[in-house]
């Protein structure tokens, strides 16, 4: 019996299965993911990455980021406090964002891992192509939920389950290191679960901003 790494199920079901691993399908909150023993070892996962080549001054590696960049500072005030996590070894949205003025902490299990920097309550958080990654996606997101003040926003980048027939063919399930696939239901039943309110931009952006308690100030309405 497999358990959602998200909402902590067991309620699911065989969604697809190719030659190298399983992929299940959460009853409740839809998330697609692939058991913990045919996952990578720490060391394999990070050999991978190794592989990348993120340059923060590569222009299109900069309009790839921009897909979440742009309508996340449409919606920021001046000056506000951020956190990148899941930077990588080149944090170049990090660096997108302080060019506009806003400060950024960093986070990545591999390359950034100060466990300080979520101590911490920020204005925004992003965490562009990491939930894909997360073993306990769970744990994980109400971890950054706590660490974003109220009317802040949560930015996320990662390709969404469509249809089973496509997830057959996808792309990114052959990624290794990929092992929780989110749709916009799953998104959807997370974003209720924490009553906050969620957009989806273009085919893999996600903001999820979190409500402000009656006579609490907005986190953006301060920066």
């Amino acid at each position: 019996m497999h358990i959602c790494p998200l909402c902590s199920v067991t309620r699911n079901s065989l969604f697809h299965q190719n030659r190298d691993r399983e992929y299940y399908r959460c009853a409740q909150c839809q998330l697609v993911f692939v058991p913990a023993d045919q996952r990578l070892s720490a060391g394999e996962e990070k050999a991978i990455y190794q592989l990348h080549d993120n340059d923060p001054d590569d222009p299109g590696y900069r309009r790839f980021l921009s897909r979440l960049a742009e309508p996340l500072l449409h919606r920021l005030a001046d000056r506000c406090q951020g956190l990148d996590f899941g930077c990588g070894p080149g944090p170049a949205l990090a660096a997108i964002l302080e060019e506009h003025g806003h400060q950024v902490a960093l986070f990545d299990h591999f390359y950034a891992d100060d466990e300080q920097v979520l101590h911490h309550q920020y204005d925004f958080i992003t965490a562009t192509e990491v939930v894909e990654h997360l073993y306990v996606p769970g744990l994980e997101l109400k971890r950054l939920w706590q660490c974003l003040k109220p009317g802040g926003w949560l930015g996320i980048m990662t390709k969404l389950v469509s249809t089973q027939q496509a997830f057959a063919n996808w792309h990114y399930i052959r990624d290794p290191t990929h092992v929780c696939f989110f749709s916009q239901q799953t998104f959807n039943y997370w974003s209720n679960r924490v009553q906050a309110s969620v957009e989806f931009i273009g085919k893999d952006v996600i903001l999820i901003h979190k409500p402000v308690p009656p006579n609490e100030p907005a986190a953006t309405s301060s920066c």
